[in-house]
């Protein structure tokens, strides 16, 4: 019988056990999902690059054969940018790109570490040495900095992370995901139209202006990519973020590398996303025959590209089990590769330096409070990460 996918990871920071025994059938094996249905998984490092650019592999979710890895992504409407192929998806991304350059995101630098900072603070307000570091650090530092950067009033995140939640965990019902999506683009829609009325400054502005206004976007696409934007801009790097601080205190000798040498900030961050590889699991289905790594993948086939297994990969990552936060690669595959490769990628770079560093500080005796087995590992099929992380100081 084939292998079951997705796979659940049995330490919050390491790949699933699972992925070494793929790897054993060659660069390409076969699962079976949910349903049923038999997919492809692909392990190997190079063959995942190859295919991520292959224009054969399609990632557009309304074709009716789009693989489905749990019930729930059925509903979630998570199509902007994500669920698209070219030439429409690179008509989105061309109207998104200016607001997450380098540049622009090197001009909100002060900015998140005002957030950052602010919410340290708040930790260690009225001489508080111990929290749960998921709700009140990982999560609302990323949600306060999308929520500036769209121009969505930041009051409204206990909303909108819920219905995130609702959609994006692998236990949510297909009924629970399509109502939180329903919301979500209800919010957004109302938002909107307050927005026509009231101008202000942000990314959601600037598309209702010069998008909207030109006729170049629908009411329903401005929405959609908002949604995009905001539930993408705040869970993944949150997860990351809980799960970086988890990982470095598991390894206190490179946590005090990094609190000892801001310099090292980004070379840790390139690592951390390597090693830890949040947003696992890509899929697409195949639009035609595709030969590759000894395999035949026909069309109609479902594909799925674990990132965590290529990032891990011993012909790519020398001794790749290793955290070393000075190997100084950035070929890894965290935020995919081709034209699907995360747009959201230089904010979410800046957010993990400088929240990691400035949390390695500022709070120089942190340690964790519980061991990691009671922490609570998110499954497959979600962004992977941690439920729980209290610490003390």
């Amino acid at each position: 019988m084939l292998p079951e996918f997705p796979m659940s990871r049995q330490c919050p920071y390491h790949p699933p056990a699972g992925y070494e025994e793929l790897r054993k059938e060659g660069p390409l094996a076969q699962v079976r999902l949910y349903d049923g249905r038999t997919a492809w998984a692909v392990t190997g490092y190079d063959e995942t690059r190859r295919l991520l650019v292959d224009p054969r592999l399609s990632s557009d979710r309304s074709r009716p054969d789009f693989p489905v890895l749990v019930p729930r992504m059925a509903a979630a409407k998570l199509v902007a940018l994500v669920g698209m192929d070219p030439p429409e998806h690179d008509v989105q991304r061309r109207m998104l790109i200016p607001s997450f350059t380098v540049k622009r995101v090197n001009s909100l630098r002060p900015a998140i570490r005002r957030i950052v900072v602010e919410r340290i603070e708040a930790l260690t307000a009225d001489g508080r040495r111990a929290a749960d570091l998921v709700p009140e650090f990982a999560l609302p530092v990323p949600s306060t900095v999308i929520c500036e950067l769209l121009g969505v009033p930041y009051g409204d995140h206990e909303f909108f992370e819920e219905q995130t939640r609702r959609m994006l965990m692998a236990t949510s019902t297909a009924q629970e995901a399509a109502a939180a999506s329903a919301a979500l683009i209800r919010y957004f829609e109302e938002l909107i139209e307050t927005k026509l009325g009231e101008p202000g400054e942000g990314l959601l502005d600037e598309l209702i202006t010069e998008r909207l206004g030109r006729g170049e976007l629908t009411r329903e696409e401005v929405a959609s990519i908002a949604m995009f934007l905001l539930v993408a801009g705040h869970e993944t790097t949150a997860n990351m973020i809980g799960l970086s601080i988890l990982t470095l205190l598991e390894h206190p000798g490179r946590l005090a590398r990094l609190r000892s040498d801001e310099g090292l900030a980004a070379g840790a961050v390139e690592e951390l996303l390597r090693f830890l590889s949040v947003a696992d699991e890509l899929q697409r289905v195949a639009a035609a025959d595709i030969e590759i790594g000894g395999r035949l993948i026909r069309e109609g086939d479902a594909v799925y590209l674990p990132n965590a297994a290529a990032n891990r990969s011993p012909e790519a990552f020398p001794d790749p089990d290793v955290l070393d936060l000075e190997r100084g690669t950035r070929h890894h595959l965290a935020f995919g590769y081709g034209v699907h490769q995360c747009i959201g990628q230089n904010l979410a770079r800046a957010e993990l330096e400088i929240a990691l560093y400035e949390l390695a500080v500022r709070l120089p005796e942190l340690s964790l409070a519980e061991p990691v087995s009671q922490l609570g590992t998110k499954p497959g099929g979600s962004v992977q990460g941690i439920l729980r992380l209290p610490v003390r100081w």
